[in-house]
């Protein structure tokens, strides 16, 4: 499935700058609920207003809402302050977002409130915050630019138990040795073609991260053109990615990647799944190619267990 990918990042650095930062975190802001009759605009109009805020933020990438709406609408699922952590992990595959902001704005006497919840798609931890005003929605974008100042804060002191720590691929590496060792992989062929859209790739990066990892575990992986009749495994899929903004020196992208795994000797597919993930780097291209990277990382960590001969 072909998606319109697309990410937003606003950056403040010196022209000097030699490496990007080390934690940008992604941010996807849900409709907040807002079933009061008197109030019942104001859930997306808040919504709307924080996301804005947040997007010139240094530390934070906003998926576009319009791009979060479609990918929602797609899955059957609701841009609502309804989204928990139980279902965050599911919707951030499909958004590449780490974090997700919700919450609702509803009366108590003559107060207007903001409640807003922040969860972790990798850890689903939750914190939340409240804002206060006077009652209708006459002060709702001063409440919305305090709500989104506590947020990005909370955000960035809480972004180590909100996001999973990032590992490094030796010691991913290490870890899947230790995991496997002793374990019998098939002989299996790899082919994922990919493209950066608007402009050629060479050396497709999902390709390669998979049949590395595979073959630093010891399976036997054939080059797809001359591997008929001579693998056990097809591995096939796609991979997308695009350019999100540039400001300063640092360039955000977003990919997808498709995988498929399929059983020469049965033609049954024993896994298929797909990835969206989100990089920065200095330029267009190594974003994507991180992007793609990491995302395929996460797909052949998932396919292993399926791959291993009983």
């Amino acid at each position: 499935m072909k998606l319109a990918l697309a990410a937003l990042i606003a950056f403040t650095l010196p022209a000097f700058a030699a490496d990007p930062p080390a934690q940008i975190l992604s941010v996807a802001v849900f409709d907040f609920e807002s079933k009061d009759e008197a109030i019942r605009d104001l859930g997306p109009k808040v919504a709307s207003l924080i996301n804005v805020r947040l997007s010139v933020d240094p530390n934070l990438i906003t998926v576009e809402r319009a791009e979060l709406e479609k990918l929602l609408s797609e899955q059957e699922l609701g841009l609502s302050g309804t989204v928990n952590p139980e279902t965050a992990a599911k919707v951030g595959h499909l958004t590449g977002a780490k974090i997700f902001v919700t919450g609702r704005v509803f009366t108590v006497g003559k107060e207007t409130m903001v409640v807003a919840k922040v969860i972790g798609t990798e850890t689903s931890r939750v914190y939340g915050e409240v804002v206060r005003g006077a009652a209708g929605g006459g002060a709702i974008a001063d409440m919305a630019a305090e709500m989104a100042m506590r947020l990005a804060k909370l955000i960035r002191t809480k972004g180590d138990t909100l996001v999973a720590k990032v590992e490094k691929v030796d010691d991913r590496m290490a870890r899947l040795t230790k995991q496997y060792e002793g374990k019998k992989f098939p002989v299996v062929s790899v082919s994922i073609p990919e493209r950066h859209i608007g402009s050629p790739t060479i050396d497709p990066a999902g390709q390669t991260e998979v049949s590395f990892i595979l073959e630093k575990l010891g399976a036997t992986v054939l080059d797809s053109k001359d591997a008929a009749g001579k693998r056990d495994v097809e591995i096939t899929g796609e991979a997308f990615s695009e350019f999100g903004m540039r400001k300063g020196n640092l360039v955000s992208c977003k990919a997808r990647v498709e995988l498929k795994a399929i059983d020469n000797a049965t033609g049954r597919v024993i896994f298929i799944d797909r990835e969206t993930t989100i990089a920065v780097d200095l330029s267009e291209h190594l974003a994507g190619k991180t992007a793609i990277q990491q995302a395929a990382a996460k797909l052949t960590e998932r396919m292993l267990p399926k791959l291993v001969v009983k």
